[in-house]
C-alpha cells in the first residue's frame, strides 16, 4: 500500500484555511472589525469636526493620531483572541491533536489562519478612514498612513505569537486564567514598561539614562513599533532632540529600522519557539 505524504505547507494551509473561516464566523471577530472601524473613522473625521468641517486633515495627520489607537488596541485584541483560539474546549482538542498532523503544523496554521482574519478586520477600518481621508485631501502623507497599517499588522503578529506562546497545548479549563495573564502582559507592554524604564531612568546619569531609554525603545515590541511608525510619520523631529540621538546610537535611518525590525523578528521567532516546544509537551 502506498502512503503518500503532504507536504508541510499544504497542511499549514489547511489548517489556517479552517481557522479563518471559524475566525470570520466568529461574532467576536465582526464585533471587532466594527469597532476598529468606527474608531478609525472617528479619528479621521475629528479634524473636520473640530473645524466645523472645514478643515483640511491629510494622511499624515491621521497617521499621527491613529498610532496610539493602535498601540493600546491591537496588542490587546491580538493576545485575547489568541487566548479564545489556542485554548479549544478538552474535547475538541482531544479531537484536533489526534489527527495524523504533526501537533506545530495545527499551531502554526491556526495562528497564521487567526492572524489573516484579525488583519482583515484591521484592514476593513483603515480602508474606511482612508476613503474619507482620501476623498477630502487626496493622497498627501499616503506614505505615514500606510506606515501605520504597516505598524499595526506586525504587532497583531507579534502578540499572537506571544499568546500561541503563553497558551500552546492548553484547554479552556484554563482559559480563564491564560486570561488574566494576557492582560497583565497587556498592561506591562503598553503601560508599565515605559513607566518602569523612566523611573529607572530618573535615577541614573544624563547619559546612561538616555541610552537606557534608547535601549527599552528597542527591546519592548510596543515601543519598537511606536518609534519606528513615529520615525516614518514625522521622520528626524518625531522625537526632538531624542529622535537625533536615537538615529545618532543606531547608525542612522537604515540602522534603526534593522535594530527595530530584529527586535520585532526575535520576538516572534522566541514566541513561536516557546510555543512549539510546548504543544508538543502537552499532555492532551
Amino acid at each position: 500500500m502506498r502512503v503518500t505524504t503532504v507536504p508541510t505547507l499544504t497542511l499549514i494551509r489547511l489548517c489556517a484555511l479552517q481557522e479563518l473561516r471559524l475566525s470570520v464566523r466568529s461574532r467576536w471577530t465582526q464585533i471587532f472589525a466594527l469597532v476598529f472601524g468606527g474608531l478609525s473613522l472617528a479619528v479621521a473625521g475629528s479634524g473636520y469636526i473640530l473645524s466645523g468641517g472645514s478643515g483640511l486633515q491629510d494622511f499624515s495627520r491621521i497617521a499621527a493620531s491613529l498610532v496610539e489607537v493602535v498601540l493600546l488596541l491591537v496588542p490587546l485584541t491580538a493576545l485575547l483572541f489568541g487566548v479564545m483560539a489556542f485554548t479549544p474546549d478538552a474535547g475538541a482538542a482531544e479531537l484536533l491533536y489526534s489527527q495524523p498532523v504533526p501537533r506545530p503544523v495545527i499551531l502554526i496554521g491556526k495562528l497564521v489562519g487567526l492572524g489573516a482574519a484579525l488583519i482583515a478586520s484591521e484592514a476593513v477600518g483603515f480602508g474606511l478612514a482612508g476613503l474619507l481621508v482620501f476623498s477630502r485631501t487626496g493622497a498627501d502623507g499616503l506614505t505615514s498612513f500606510l506606515g501605520v497599517i504597516a505598524g499595526a499588522f506586525i504587532l497583531t503578529i507579534v502578540f499572537l505569537s506571544i499568546a500561541a506562546a503563553l497558551t500552546a497545548g492548553a484547554t479552556s479549563t484554563r482559559r480563564a486564567h491564560q486570561m488574566a495573564i494576557a492582560l497583565v502582559i497587556w498592561f506591562v507592554a503598553v503601560v508599565l514598561f515605559d513607566v518602569a524604564a523612566l523611573g529607572v531612568a530618573s535615577l541614573l546619569r544624563s547619559g546612561t539614562a538616555s541610552r537606557l531609554l534608547m535601549v527599552a525603545a528597542i527591546v519592548n515590541p510596543v515601543d519598537a513599533v511606536r518609534t519606528g511608525t513615529l520615525l516614518a510619520v514625522e521622520g528626524t523631529t518625531a522625537f526632538g532632540a531624542a529622535s537625533l540621538a536615537f538615529l545618532r546610537m543606531t547608525g542612522g535611518g537604515a540602522g534603526a529600522g534593522l535594530w527595530l525590525a530584529g527586535s520585532l523578528v526575535s520576538w516572534v521567532a522566541l514566541a513561536l519557539t516557546a510555543a512549539v516546544w510546548r504543544v508538543r509537551r502537552a499532555d492532551i
